[in-house]
């Protein structure tokens, strides 16, 4: 693992400071509360110290150590350790077995002369339990063989609270409320002095090594662990974070989060608490004292004092991010977040991300830097500004400073290679197309769509498109230009249209149909264009380009009216007559729109339907005089011609008949007769003239759709008239009319058709007509007879009630009130109502509802 520079080695204290020229005085331990230092030493001496920290920008702080008052506590022998209570005032020191109160300010013994006796190491409970703010809970190695006993200490007394043996002796002890974190001779122990309950840890040998107890957070200790391991462990009993390695010859551990710092004979070492990986390694020899105190780590060898200055968290994180060490930087950045005021953390803790994003995205990391991006919450100007030429022009953004990268531009951070760099693009197509509707495009979504249509065209991207027929932000002036620059005409047009400009879209489109321009985008833009017109609400747009969609094809361009809603051509200037006369000029054209009218719209107006018609005649006589032999389309417009005159009852029957005047078309003329009722006549032209039986059959059936049976039985009474007063002798005929009668037997009066027939005619020949005829009539006796029976059920079932009603009796008397107007009955004449009540006849006529219900009564 590379090394970072987490740490720096200051010195606090100088040997001169602190002993002169006395080569036998030795430091023994130290404490340190806010600026005070204190240093304890083998020749029973306390030092009083005011350290003054100088911070450096962007470096480690420098500190100087002022001498205030060195103290004799009186004893022969060494200071073994000092605690510092600054809620009572008092230095706690331990010296020959004993811990003396002192005054943190002049070193002097309380009055009282309260001490801890028997003490061979003590501890603070720095999670006190107690809940008394002018006291401290001290939990002490006894000298007595394996006991802990725990007391409160107050500014001059000192009591005791417990006492606690244990299985073997005690050699370290660190406390966090009910908890002791014990090392003894073969093994670490968690116990909890409320309940007695002990937890073993884990085994470890005293013999071969010191142990290490340090409490490092709430209900949690770093212990010495075998193995050269640093090892983790909650109360509960169990290790929360992976353990560190470290040397097999640890003399000291303290923590600085997120490091754990540990010395030996020859070296400092750092470790980080969050992967657990070796960061720094400082030489330092001789060293046999490290703690820290409230975050500040201070070391010592027998003969001076120094702190291990911290460098700035931030300025560590951009070392690593310096260094291309991105994943340790977020997890460094992220242990910071507990030592960091939450909104100053969020601001550094963003922008780390946004740099990290870069860094991957240099590395062409994109899916990395996408979710950095993201995450950071990013600018994505920063982004697109890599990019040249992609912000707009009228884009107001700088840089973020100091910056994000070092990078000028994506040609720098590519060094020009195209490959690398049409990646780079693609990835930004795809970061911006799915930024541009969230959160992040709130305030630039004018920049990100604009840098979006810039990327899309010069890729030639299909979403191109796509981006400008949706809602979208993009700058007209910097959008048109690009697009023209790449020949995106199409496109382009699609820009004006989304921007209200329609006039200069349909132009640019009909620019390219017409060869002016080259773009080749759709291959159907002809028929683009005319679709947009005919939705287009700009009346003045659409005529303006009415004739040019013609000219260029009658069939498709007439699509234009056709397609357009009705009610929009009725209430603006879009009206038929106008469109009639616009396509005077365009026959095929006025055609179609007049079968749009008539057929599609059924508009019922007469001079529409005989226009149709007309135009219809003439083509079909037109073609009819050709000589090419088109004879398809001659039969497809006949058959369109003749459609319309069954179908319609709007155009001018005597107009047309005039036209058709020697003009060679009997159906045509058959079906106008038909149209004015003259049948006889039709059916005549239909079977003399053009011989066409058949036809003389469907003109009687759809002459007389929607009307009664016995017009139809008329008209089939004709037909067959028409055929046998021709006479025996024109068989043709007379298979027709035999031919008629076996088909439709329903549709004549059988007794009628029997008069009607050559007394030559075999019953043989007609025996489907007769048979027919029979079932039809069988048919509507029994229909008859079934109808005659439901109706006399029903009346008797009416005679039953009224007999039922009839045969009660009823008693009337001077005494019976109407039950209307209550006076009683005069004659015996009266309304009885079903319910049994009885009311005068007047009262009846006067009230038709029954008295005590809201149904209307029925008179019986």
């Amino acid at each position: 693992m590379m090394n970072i520079k987490a740490f720096t080695l200051v010195s606090a204290v100088e040997r001169e400071l602190l002993m002169g020229d006395k080569e036998r005085i030795n430091i023994e331990c130290v404490e340190c509360c806010g600026r005070d230092l204190y240093v304890g030493t083998n020749d029973c001496f306390v030092y009083h110290f005011l350290l003054e920290e100088r911070p450096v920008p962007a470096g480690p702080a420098t500190f100087t150590a002022t001498k205030q008052l060195h103290r004799h506590l009186g004893f022969k022998k060494p200071v073994n350790e000092l605690r510092a209570a600054s809620a009572l005032n008092r230095l706690l020191v331990l010296c020959d077995n004993s811990i003396s109160l002192v005054n943190m300010l002049n070193l002097e013994p309380v009055p009282s002369g309260a001490r801890i006796k028997g003490a061979a190491t003590f501890a603070l409970n720095e999670n006190p339990v107690s809940g008394d703010p002018f006291c401290v809970e001290v939990c002490i190695i006894s000298v007595k063989r394996r006991t802990i006993q725990m007391f409160l200490v107050y500014e001059d007394r000192v009591q005791i609270v417990k006492e606690v043996s244990t299985s073997e002796q005690p050699l370290a002890v660190a406390v966090d409320g009910h908890f002791l974190c014990l090392a003894l001779t073969t093994q670490y122990i968690i116990h909890n002095y409320s309940t007695g309950v002990s937890q073993d840890l884990f085994p470890y040998c005293s013999e071969e090594r010191p142990p290490i107890i340090k409490r490092i957070g709430r209900q949690e200790f770093l212990l010495a662990g075998p193995g050269g391991l640093g090892m983790f462990a909650t109360v509960a009993g169990i290790s929360q974070r992976a353990p560190v390695h470290w040397s097999e010859n640890v003399i000291g551990a303290a923590v600085s989060f997120p490091y754990v710092i540990a010395l030996d004979d020859e070296f400092i070492t750092v470790h980080s608490m969050l992967d657990q990986q070796q960061k720094q390694t400082l030489p330092f020899k001789e060293g046999h004292i490290l703690q820290d105190f409230e975050g500040r780590v201070i070391v010592a060898t027998s003969k001076g004092v120094y702190i291990l200055a911290p460098l700035p968290l931030e300025k560590q994180i951009q070392d690593l991010l310096a260094s291309r060490r991105v994943e340790e930087a977020l997890v460094l950045a992220k242990g910071a977040r507990r030592n960091i005021p939450k909104d100053k953390f969020q601001v550094m803790y963003r922008r780390i991300l946004q740099q990290a994003g870069f860094i991957q995205f240099a590395q062409l990391q994109f899916l990395e830097a996408k979710e950095l991006f993201r995450s950071g919450q990013l600018d994505v100007r920063e982004l697109i500004s890599l990019y040249p030429f992609l912000l707009p022009t009228s884009s107001s953004f700088t840089r973020s400073h100091p910056p994000l990268h070092e990078y000028a531009d994506l040609n720098q951070l590519t060094q020009g290679d195209q490959e690398k760099m049409a990646k780079c693009k693609r990835f930004l197509m795809s970061y911006l197309n799915e930024v541009r509707s969230t959160e992040v495009a709130n305030g630039y979504k004018e920049d990100i769509d604009t840098a979006l249509l810039k990327l899309y065209a010069e890729a030639d991207h299909d979403s191109l498109l796509d981006l400008l027929v949706t809602e979208n932000f993009c700058l007209l002036t910097d959008s048109a230009a690009w697009l023209e620059k790449h020949k995106k005409y199409f496109a382009l047009g699609l820009l004006y249209h989304y921007n209200n400009q329609d006039a200069a879209a349909v132009q640019l489109w009909v620019n390219i149909v017409n060869g002016d321009v080259q773009d080749s985008t759709r291959s159907d833009l002809y028929e683009y264009i005319v679709d947009f017109l005919t939705y287009c609400l700009d009346e003045e747009l659409v005529w303006a380009y009415a004739d040019w969609v013609l000219q260029k094809s009658e069939e498709v361009g007439v699509q234009v009216f056709t397609k357009r809603p009705l009610d929009e051509q009725q209430k603006n200037s879009f009206n038929p007559d106008d469109i009639i006369n616009c396509l005077k000029k365009y026959p095929k054209a006025l055609v179609k729109y007049l079968e749009h009218l008539v057929i599609d719209k059924r508009l019922q107006k007469e001079e529409y339907h005989t226009h149709l018609a007309v135009l219809y005649l003439e083509e079909v006589l037109q073609q009819r005089a050709s000589t090419s032999g088109k004879g398809a389309e001659a039969s497809e417009t006949q058959a369109k011609l003749r459609r319309l005159l069954q179908k319609s009852d709007l155009y001018r029957v005597h107009f047309l008949l005039e036209r058709l005047r020697g003009a060679g078309l009997p159906m045509e003329s058959a079906i106008l007769h038909g149209k004015l009722g003259e049948h006889e006549k039709a059916l005549h032209i239909l079977v003399h003239e053009l011989r066409d039986f058949a036809a003389a059959e469907d003109y009687c059936l759809w002459c007389s759709e929607g009307r009664d049976p016995p017009h139809r039985q008329h008209l089939f009474h004709t037909l067959l008239a028409i055929y046998l007063r021709a006479g025996p002798a024109a068989h043709e005929l007379a298979v027709a009319a035999v031919d008629l009668l076996n088909h439709h037997a329903t549709e004549f009066d059988a007794a009628q058709v029997l008069q009607m027939l050559p007394d030559t005619w075999s019953v043989q020949l007609l025996c489907p007509f007769l048979m027919g005829a029979m079932r039809d009539s069988v048919h509507a006796r029994r229909t008859m007879q079934v109808a005659l029976g439901l109706a006399r059920s029903e009346n008797l079932i009416y005679t039953y009630d009224k007999m039922k009603l009839k045969g009660s009796s009823i008693r009337l008397s001077d005494k019976k009130l109407c039950q209307i107007c209550q006076n009683p009955f005069c004659e015996p004449v009266f309304v009885r109502y079903p319910n049994g009540g009885l009311v005068h006849t007047h009262c009846a006529a006067s009230r038709h509802t029954n008295p005590s219900s809201s149904s209307p009564g029925t008179r019986t």
